[in-house]
């Protein structure tokens, strides 16, 4: 939440979010995504003749519980991948009773884990039997073929 400079009337034009920053971590059997972004809300005021912007640097800490396979762990050789799926975006921007902005933000994140795993492939020995097939006609097309046309 940020104070607003002038107690007179207020126009909310843009709020924008920008620089986000993130990276994922393993903590015990959860991830954590630390990250940082920047919110800029920009608002006229004095019936509308003038604006300015006031921003606010957000640093957040994330804590997932992953749902792992069967005897998997995070153990150190496994990689953790963080992606933005949307972008952070200000959803609503209100004014509160003591004279500060509030405003709410959206963001959606995707964690991935990538390590070693093993599989088990069954192989059946019965192998069944094909026959060979012989075309001679495309033998004799593929003699016919011209090497210089090209």
């Amino acid at each position: 939440m940020k104070k607003l400079l002038f107690e007179n009337s207020y126009n909310f034009l843009s709020p924008t979010v920008i620089t986000h920053k993130f990276k994922g971590y393993k903590t015990g059997d959860k991830i954590g995504v630390d990250g940082s972004f920047d919110v800029n809300i920009w608002y006229s005021y004095e019936n509308d003749s003038k604006t300015t912007v006031v921003n606010q640097k957000i640093e957040y800490n994330d804590l997932f519980n992953v749902k792992l396979k069967e005897n998997a762990d995070l153990s150190s050789d496994t990689d953790i991948i963080v992606r933005t799926l949307s972008q952070p975006t200000c959803l609503g921007v209100n004014i509160l009773e003591n004279n500060q902005i509030s405003f709410d933000i959206e963001k959606e994140l995707g964690v991935e884990i990538v390590g070693e795993t093993k599989v088990k492939i069954a192989i059946e020995e019965d192998e069944e039997p094909w026959e060979d097939i012989v075309d001679d006609d495309i033998d004799k097309e593929l003699d016919e073929i011209n090497e210089n046309y090209i």
